[in-house]
């Protein structure tokens, strides 16, 4: 009788427990629908955008629950990072690939690669070394080497959304493939950065060390490209020889959707950068394998990727408004409130100088590699690209909890610090720097000058993407005017001298060639769909 009542009670609790998660999933969906129709009804308010309004209404939905829970909690979930890290991250890293207009992508390859990658070490080198130098004299000595150098890849991880949101992808080209591609590239060095600072024991650093570690971020690096390259290369081998479009859409859209997360949770079994993976993934998948489907998939994949990576968005944005109000990480640091603002403060000041170290520097370099004037990257347009950086965001978020907290709490004093501060600088450059990006731009770059005349060819001549579904990828069309403007009769310079002169453009060229007749005959792509009679593709007018 007592063994039937203790079962009893364990269920009722279990009950209780399962129906008050109900609830807060509940109150969860409802607030991201808020946010959805709120975002909508102020798209284009000049202030505001969709992710500072999830941020404000978490925000006011913290403030409401703290309210009516006595000050014991501020959120409806716990936050955890690998919610953020496996669900919530691999559909935005892949839409953002899968959506890309690659030639713009691939044209400033080595301008985004410089910002995203040399740049993001330079950025971590000041902020850790900015740390190092101040943080002694506010007599914090809780700290060792290896955490200033983890505290430099979290604040070097940007969040470019607030400026994506502004930006056009087809009025400002060059600058949206800057912007969008450093963003993600950015991404990914902090995380495999942070991932290679804490595989090593930086309590006695040395010249071998410094070079182990050097090592083993090229490798994670270029194993993450390959890796997602494979994947994506594989997901259109196998559609393109079994076809799946001549029985069911569901399971074209299936494998895609399959295959793209198994590039990311393959690459966290590796140990590699699952954002890096995912990313080019994304890319190899809108160039071969969305070719290879049928029309009705190409709009289904197109639309879902986008959906999810837009819930995902505004689930992230919802809930670090709500828990930045967490009263478990307050109340340790409630005896030393100005430490914690004072090292928010000098953190907010390191990211601005170390943004500024490297963009205008390497603005500088990429611009003496390019001849023509209109590819340049104008002042105006360096400043946006700084300020666009300049906000953090969920990725910052994350690493600081895998640093100073286990699964998601902490009970020391020092961390609860750290913890304060990361939340701190997300909310204050999200809502300061994020309210003043729009009225930015547009003083910057007003609406009619937005479009500078010798990028026009650049969006007429922009290769497909499951955006477009007319103009092919690496087409043989002319790359650009000046090409359509070069006769037959006019002498074409050697190789070499092409190399030299304009190194991008002549790689493309040489990457198109060996595209059409080796890549696309293998894999699938834009005229090379097999046919098959009845089928979606062949009956969509053209």
């Amino acid at each position: 009788m007592a063994f039937g009542l203790s079962s009893l009670l364990q269920n009722s609790d279990l009950f209780t427990s399962d129906h008050a998660s109900v609830v807060s999933m509940n109150l969860f969906v409802a607030l991201l629908c808020a946010c959805i129709v709120l975002g909508h009804l102020l798209e284009e308010n000049r202030w505001v955008n969709e992710s500072i309004t999830a941020l404000i209404i978490g925000l006011c939905t913290g403030v409401v629950i703290l309210l009516l829970s006595g000050g014991k909690s501020s959120h409806l979930l716990v936050f955890s990072e690998d919610l953020f890290f496996i669900y919530l991250l691999p559909p935005i890293i892949f839409n953002a690939g899968f959506q890309v207009k690659k030639k713009q992508f691939f044209v400033n390859f080595m301008t985004i690669m410089l910002f995203g990658a040399i740049g993001t070490l330079i950025s971590c080198s000041i902020i850790s070394f900015g740390a190092v130098k101040i943080f002694k004299h506010l007599d914090i000595d809780f700290l060792d080497f290896g955490d200033y150098l983890a505290i430099g890849a979290i604040f070097a991880a940007t969040d470019s959304v607030c400026t994506l949101q502004v930006l056009s992808q087809d009025e400002t080209p060059l600058l949206y493939s800057l912007v969008f591609g450093e963003g993600v590239v950015n991404d990914a060095t902090s995380v495999v950065l942070f991932n290679a600072i804490q595989s090593f024991d930086m309590t006695s650093f040395d010249p071998k060390i410094g070079l182990h570690f050097i090592g083993n971020f090229l490798y994670l690096f270029l194993s993450s490209t390959f890796l997602g390259v494979g994947i994506g290369l594989l997901c259109a081998y196998i559609i393109k020889k079994l076809y799946f479009g001549r029985h069911s859409t569901d399971r074209e859209v299936a494998l895609m959707m399959l295959m793209s997360y198994l590039s990311y949770i393959m690459a966290e079994l590796f140990y590699l950068s699952g954002i890096l993976t995912v990313f080019f993934c994304g890319i190899v998948m809108s160039h071969y394998t969305w070719h290879n489907v049928t029309e009705s998939s190409r709009v289904t994949t197109r639309h879902s990727f986008a959906t999810l990576s837009f819930v995902a968005e505004t689930f992230i944005f919802l809930y670090v408004g709500m828990d930045a109000l967490d009263i478990e990480k307050w109340k340790f640091v409630k005896n030393s409130q100005g430490l914690s603002v004072a090292v928010s403060s000098i953190l907010v000041g390191l990211i601005l100088v170390g943004r500024a170290a490297f963009v205008f520097p390497l603005s500088f370099l990429s611009n003496l590699a390019k001849k023509n004037s209109s590819d340049k990257i104008s002042f105006r347009q360096q400043i946006i690209i700084w300020w666009a950086g300049l906000m953090r965001g969920a990725v910052s978020i994350a690493l600081a909890y895998n640093k100073f907290t286990t699964s998601g709490h902490t009970s020391l004093h020092e961390n609860a610090i750290m913890i304060t501060s990361t939340v701190t600088v997300v909310l204050f450059s999200t809502v300061v720097f994020g309210l003043m990006t729009k009225p930015l731009i547009n003083l910057l770059l007003p609406p009619h000058k937005q479009m500078p005349s010798g990028h026009s060819s650049m969006t007429t001549s922009e290769p497909s993407s499951p955006k477009h579904f007319t103009v092919p990828l690496l087409d043989n069309q002319p790359d650009s005017e000046s090409d359509m403007i070069t006769g037959p009769e006019v002498a074409r310079p050697t190789a070499l001298r092409m190399l030299l002169r304009t190194p991008t453009h002549t790689v493309h060229r040489y990457w198109r060639k060996f595209d059409d007749s080796f890549m696309r005959p293998v894999f699938g792509g834009r005229g090379f769909v097999p046919f098959v009679a009845g089928s979606p593709v062949e009956q969509s007018p053209r």
